[in-house]
């Protein structure tokens, strides 16, 4: 019984939180992903190049001397106006096209791929680790759990709550499901679809950006960590239904833990290949993923 006790203690209840931590940033990311595809019906291949876009644009502003938490802050704010620029500039531009979703996905996979380059052009191609806003470590109930990965469970959890809270409780975010839900009598209704739109993307951009700079501080940053990275948070949207933002909590939290959990048993090139192998049995049995639409929630 001790044995199950110190192994719960010192080894699984560490992974637990490792997971969840690396599950909150994953949520911001597919969530963003989410709110693009419910709202523009565009999935957006370059949504890991902008996650790496925060990661990059707080390690430089660090090396300006700006303090991480500021940086919490004013990256996202800053990457707002970047991502109602693409919207407006390129996505607009073939949005109206009958084959939109091809033409929309090929620009988005070039618009990343210029991005990676660009970061590996600006930053090199070697990997930077920048230190922990919050060293040291609490033990709770016996088990050694790091500040800042508490921190960003906490702080990651209270953002999710507020897009929520602000999709599904506000004026706002009724005008953004009405255009969801049926963009011609929306603006019939008078709600400014255009701007709804752009700012949508924008948001979904800047929601990235927002899991770039918490997550600098526990991964390395590199000009390819988009790539990585948007492979799960597409797997988490898919799982958990295209469209649905509680779906993105469930699948995000769920996968992440499998991935931690399976970690401890086999080798950890093998947990990328569970999380998919999860992701087609869904795709086989329910299609459409545990969770509705954006418009239909």
């Amino acid at each position: 019984m001790a044995e199950v006790l110190d192994y719960i203690q010192f080894v699984l209840a560490p992974q637990v939180v490792t997971g969840l931590a690396f599950g909150v940033a994953v949520i911001l990311v597919a969530i963003g992903l989410t709110i693009i595809f419910g709202l523009l019906d565009v999935i957006n291949m370059s949504h890991g190049e902008f996650y790496a876009f925060g990661a990059f644009s707080a390690l430089a502003l660090g090396w300006l001397g700006i303090p991480f938490w500021l940086l919490l802050v004013l990256v996202p704010l800053a990457m707002l106006p970047v991502g109602y620029a693409v919207e407006r500039i390129l996505i607009q531009r073939v949005f109206n096209r009958p084959d939109r979703h091809v033409t929309t996905l090929l620009l988005t996979f070039g618009l990343g791929l210029v991005l990676e380059d660009a970061f590996r052009l600006g930053f090199g191609p070697n990997p930077y680790r920048p230190e922990t806003p919050i060293p040291g470590a609490v033990v709770l109930f016996g088990i050694f759990l790091p500040n800042y990965r508490l921190f960003l469970i906490v702080v990651g959890a209270l953002v999710i709550a507020a897009v929520a809270l602000v999709v599904y409780r506000t004026r706002l975010g009724a005008m953004v499901r009405a255009a969801a839900f049926d963009r011609n009598m929306a603006a019939s209704l008078g709600v400014p679809v255009a701007w709804v739109y752009a700012g949508a993307f924008a948001f979904g951009i800047s929601l990235a950006g927002f899991a770039g700079v918490l997550l600098a501080p526990i991964y390395s940053v590199f000009p390819t960590m988009g790539r990585d990275f948007i492979l799960m948070a597409f797997t988490v949207v898919i799982v958990g239904g295209m469209g649905s933002i509680a779906g993105a909590v469930v699948a995000g939290l769920f996968l992440t833990q499998v991935q931690a959990i399976a970690s401890l048993y086999i080798s950890p090139v093998w947990t990328d290949p569970i999380v998919f192998g999860i992701m087609v049995v869904m795709l086989m049995v329910r299609p459409q993923g545990l969770f509705g639409r954006l418009g239909y929630a």
